[in-house]
Formats: structure tokens, sequence, C-alpha cells
């Protein structure tokens, strides 16, 4: 069995563009792998800032014969239709093969192909590969023709340890890569697949994304362990300086301790967003002035002078992050918050000023629903929940959106539940994200996301297929994910009437209550994925909202729980089974006699013993099915509905439904639709998928 390797050497790759690559070359080369008949044991991928590899174990050394039917015209057909098969298929008729497919003879095309040797199946499936590959971005380069996202400079492609002379514009294929571009650039022989990864390591240049990432993060670990700190944990950062290396060293550096006076998120994010530095802190969890950077230097002063460079540079950042911390304190938030006018949340909705607006006067409307929330405290946060917009911190670091706003607040003596509501409102922000445990900031953040998603589903910017440009799927799931923590009680219907209200008429591409059910409608549909998400059965889901009526999103997540206790159950089971009997004759007849059968059965027609214990059975339990539906105890209801499975069972027994006494056979279907109703009172079971 053969080895396959393939690399693609270019200028530095975007960090996050490249695990996204890596599995689109492996995904594209094991399809077309196994559409040319060659099949494999493993793949494994590689990649670094200038590099992209494959290696492929376990290639046959040629591809298995093959034989191709193809079916063609009768034999009796016109001429010209047989004469234009042969053409397609490349062979005369005396050469097609004559069958019997049962009335008819038929022509057919039979080909005996011979495998290709595998490195003459490579080239133009590899070349295809590059053809087609799909990058967020890419680039032309010189006056070729093709585009790679950075300049491509080398390729390997070697199976076993013979070259396959790929070609993609200006380069072709070789054994010959380079080394880390300063510690080892010299070039490099790849004598055989298997000699890659040892000759690379050999070279300065680990090629495993894994291990490096493994490397840098316990390089981290140990470093600040001997400075008896900790790394301030930040996966997003690790995952992006791992595609900035390809031999990781690190370097403690350190600034000066005047600055952390600054807040820690401050710095946090003038070392993290713009310098892909490592904050560290105590054991107590104060931040530390030293900080760790990630380099792909091997110096003989073991990094003195990187960590000199870096500290300066760092402390300009840190000087404009004092400048901004010190300006915008002087004016208080009220004040930045009239700036907000000049700022366009959107041109059909106005500025952020009018939709902080609507907030301020939406909040206090919700917090009726949301237990301890105070209504001048919401009302004061939503006025402020906006105002650190238009800082200058907040300018310079988009991501302190909220966290400077608390700040700012606590700084001129506003009330703590006011700050936190400021940083808290846009949780959560994704579907990892903490929810706001604080009744003021749900209240607030509540009221920011119903009326973002209402104003623009009012003005028709509603999510298609996969675009959602403005993020309205995750605001949606943000609401229903606070509301269900908190086990809210906000009827949809009743809240979108308030929201709808806070917008101007005109606004509405429709109107507001074609708004309001569109939206509703949106939300069940968030709650049915996110439901399925979380192994909710999706007929379940469908059989408690089947009629629309239910729009408290809490009430259907604890029916649609219960539910799916009950019919896991044997008794839930069973009594499914009943039903559906009963529903099947019901369907059956109605639509045999073009009629309903409606009503109360009628007892004076009941004949057999069965179904007077049947019709008793239901009435008696229908009080205890009513009551627990009122206090909303769906179990209890469930279990009183499964309490009459032995009658139905001892009903379908003993009495023909289609009696010869027509008035009885009528009273016995509406026995068996009164018997269905009683069922169908805490969902539509008839939804349930047999």
């Amino acid at each position: 069995m053969a080895q396959l390797l393939f690399e693609i050497f270019s200028e530095e790759m975007p960090a996050r563009m490249q695990a996204p690559a890596a599995q689109q070359l492996q995904n594209k080369l094991a399809a077309a792998l196994q559409q040319a008949r060659l099949p494999f044991t493993t793949a494994k991928t590689y990649v670094t800032p200038r590099r992209l590899a494959i290696l492929i174990e376990g290639l046959p050394s040629e591809q298995p014969d093959q034989t191709v039917e193809r079916k063609g015209p009768k034999t009796n057909a016109p001429d010209a239709a047989i004469e234009g098969f042969c053409k397609s298929v490349g062979l005369s008729r005396d050469q097609l093969e004559v069958r019997n497919t049962g009335k008819d003879s038929c022509y057919f095309a039979v080909k005996h192909e011979k495998g290709q040797p595998t490195s003459a199946a490579l080239k133009p499936l590899l070349e295809t590969i590059l053809k087609e590959f799909h990058w967020p971005k890419s680039m032309r380069w010189a006056d070729y023709d093709v585009m790679w996202v950075r300049p491509m400079h080398r390729m390997i492609c070697l199976l076993d340890s013979e070259v396959i002379p790929v070609q993609y514009g200006p380069v072709t294929a070789s054994n010959v890569t380079e080394g880390h571009r300063f510690l080892a650039p010299q070039e490099i022989t790849i004598a055989s697949a298997e000699d890659y990864v040892t000759k690379l390591e050999a070279a300065h240049v680990q090629p495993d994304a894994a291990i490096r990432r493994r490397l840098i993060e316990d390089m981290l670990e140990e470093t600040a362990s001997d400075q008896g700190l900790q790394v301030i944990e930040d996966s997003r950062l690790l995952d992006e300086v791992t595609g900035l290396v390809e031999w990781p060293q690190v370097i403690v550096a350190e600034f000066d301790e005047a600055f952390l006076a600054l807040p820690p998120e401050v710095l946090i994010s003038e070392m993290r967003e713009h310098q892909k530095y490592f904050a560290m802190q105590s054991q107590e969890g104060q931040i530390s002035n030293r900080f760790l950077i990630v380099s792909h230097l091997i110096t003989a002063d073991g990094g003195a002078a990187i960590a000199h460079g870096n500290s300066r540079v760092l402390r300009a950042r840190l000087s404009d992050g004092q400048f901004f911390w010190d300006s915008d304190r002087a004016k208080p938030l009220n004040q930045w918050a009239e700036k907000l006018d000049g700022v366009i949340f959107h041109t059909k909705l106005g500025s952020l000023k009018q939709k902080t607006d609507r907030i301020a006067s939406l909040a206090p409307l919700l917090a009726i629903f949301v237990p301890h929330a105070n209504l001048t405290q919401v009302e004061r946060a939503a006025r402020l929940s906006k105002a650190d917009l238009v800082t200058g911190m907040v300018g310079e670091f988009p991501e302190l959106q909220g966290v400077m706003g608390r700040y700012y607040a606590l700084e001129q003596g506003e009330a703590p539940e006011v700050a936190d509501a400021i940083a808290e409102h846009y949780r959560p922000a994704g579907v990892d994200d903490t929810i706001p445990e604080a009744p003021v900031s749900v209240t607030v953040g509540l009221a920011d996301k119903f009326d973002t998603l209402t104003g623009l589903f009012a003005i028709g910017e509603v999510p298609t297929g996969s675009k959602d440009p403005f993020a309205l799927r995750r605001a949606a799931l943000g609401i229903i994910r606070i509301i269900l923590h908190h086990r809210l009680r906000m009827p949809l219907n009743v809240v979108l009437g308030k929201v709808t209200a806070q917008f101007n008429k005109k606004d509405f591409a429709t109107s507001p209550k074609e708004t309001s059910a569109e939206l509703q409608r949106f939300f069940i549909e968030r709650l049915k994925v996110m439901l399925k998400d979380h192994g909710v059965r999706h007929d379940i889901i469908q059989a408690v909202i089947a009629d629309g009526s239910e729009d408290d999103l809490v009430l259907i997540v604890r029916k649609a729980q219960a539910m799916q206790d009950f019919l896991s159950s044997e008794t839930g089971d069973a009594l499914m089974t009943a039903y559906r009997r009963a529903s099947n004759i019901l369907q059956a007849e109605e639509k045999k006699d073009g009629n309903t059968y409606d009503g109360k059965p009628d007892v004076s027609l009941m004949q057999d013993a069965a179904e007077k214990q049947l019709y008793a059975a239901l009435n008696e339990r229908e009080d205890t099915v009513s009551k627990a539906l009122k206090n909303e105890d769906y179990t209890a209801a469930l279990e009183a509905l499964a309490a009459v499975r032995g009658p139905m069972d001892q009903y379908f027994e003993a009495v023909m439904v289609n009696a010869d006494d027509k008035a009885v056979r009528a009273n016995r279907l509406r026995t068996l639709n009164y018997m269905r109703r009683y069922v169908n009172q805490i969902a539509d079971f008839s939804a349930i998928e047999g």
C-alpha cells in the first residue's frame, strides 16, 4: 500500500482560515479518491502559517478494473436514435449488446475499463481540487491567472518516493519544501512521504496544528507558573497564535505598573486584540503587569530584545487607553447618550437615540413579568444602556461595549443594579454565553432584543434561508433562553403587542398585527429547534403547539417534557395505541359518512356495560384533568388520562362500533370522539408519530 503526501507552500495564510482549509482539503480529496476508485485507510492534515498539507495512507498501486454498462434504445427504435446512442458511448452498432428486458429488446453499451496506475490518476484529481478550492478571500499575484489565498511558491506531491508533477499556475509539484523562515530558511528535500514530519521538525517547523497548540498551552502555563502567576484563559487567542507561528517560543515581558489603574478588561483587550499577548493574573485573580508573548524566534539573548520591543509597543497602546479612560469619565453618561442621536441604528428605524427611547418605554412594561425588577432602575438603565457606544474607549475597542458603560456608571454614582444592566443587557451574545441573572439586567436585555427583532421584522428584514445579517435568530434564541432560565411567564401575544406599540404604524411593511403573528411563529420555530437539540422529539413539540393557542414558552417546554416522559413509558405507549385506534375508526367513518360526531354521547343508547364504564371513567376524571391543567401539573394530567386506559381496552374488546342500529352506531362514534377530545385536552395526540 502506498502513501500520498501533498503540500501547498505559500506566503502566510490568515490564522482563522487555516483549520477550515485543512478540513476542506481532506473532504475534497477523500471524495475525489472514492470517486476515482482509490480507497485509503487514513488521512491526516497538517497546517501552519505557510503550508497546507495532507498525508494519505493505504492507497492501492492502481485502480481496479471496472465494467461500465449503459442502457440504450430499443432494437426497433429509429436508426437516428440508435446512431446517436452509439456516438454518445463511442461504440459502433455491432459492438453493442442486445438484451431482452421483458417485453422489449434493448441495446446495451458495455465497456471494460482497465484501472490506471494511482500515480496517473492523482495528477488530474489534485489539479481539479486546486482549481475548485474555496477561500473566504483569494488573490491573484504577479500576472498569473490562478488564485489562492496568498501567493503560492511550491508544492510537494509524493506517492511514496515518486514525484507526481501536479501543476497549478506557475507552480509544478516537486519533492522540495522549505523550513522555518528565519531559523532554517534553506530548501528541504523530502525523500518519501513518511519523512515529511521528521524533516520539518528538524527544520524548526511543527506541522501538526493540534500538537503546536498543545505545546503553546503547556509553555504558557509553565512560564506563568515560573513567574508565580497563572495565564488568563483565552482559547480564541490560543487558536489564533497557533496559526501565527511554526516553532513557538514563549517570552515574558512587562508594562508599567501605573497602567494597572485601568480596568482589567481594557488591559486584556489591548493585549489580546492588537498585540496577541496573553495576560496573567495572581492566584487571587489580580491582573499582573507581566504578560506573555508567543514568538517564532529563538534568540541569543533569550528573547530580551523581543520583550523590550513589545513592551514599548504595548506602552503606547496603553497610553491611548489611559487617555480614553480619563476623557470618557470627564462627561456623565447621560451626556454621552445625547450623542446617540447622530448614530444610525437603521435608516428605516432611526438613530440609536430613538432605539434607546423605545427601550426605555418598553422595559417598564416588560418589568411586570420579571419578579423583583425595580421600575426606576429599569428605566434608568434603559436610558443609559447604549451611551458608552459613542465613548472613545468603545470606539477603539467595540468588544468593550457595556463593560465600559458599567465602569462609567459606577464612577458617577449610579446604582450597582443600573451599572450591571448596562454591561449585561447584551447577554447572551451566543449559544455559549451566560444569561443575565439580575432582574434589571434581564428586563433591559429583553426590551433591547424584542425591540431589535420587532423593528427589523416590521420593515421586512426577515431572515431567509442561511442569511441572517442582523443575527435575529441569535436574538430570538437569547430571549428564549432568558425566559426559560428564569421561568418568566411572558405570553408572546401580549408581549409582542406591547412591543409593536412602540413603533409608528408607518414603520410596518404590513401591519403591527401581522408582524406580531410572524414574530410569534418565528419564536416558536426557534424554540422547536432548541428543544430538538435538547433531545425532545419533533412530533411531541408539534403536538403541544398544534392549535397555535399556546404562546407561553415556559408552559410549552414543561408540557413537551412531561409528554416525552409519559410517552416513553409503557402506560403512555398503551394509551397512544388506544387513542390511535379510536382516532382511525373515527376518521374512516366520518369520511365515509361525510359527517362529524360531536356532542356528548347519550347514555340511554349505550347497550354494553363496557361503553357505559368508559363514559363513566371519562366523566369521573374530567375534573381531575381540568384541575391538573389549571394548576399546570402536566404530569398529573397525563396520569389522569392514563387512568382510562383500562376502560378503553375493554371498550374495544367488547363493543362493535359499527352496530346495525344507526342511532347506536352514531352514539358509539360520539363516544370515541368524546374520548379523543378528552385525551387531546393536553396536546394534539394525533400529531404523535406511530
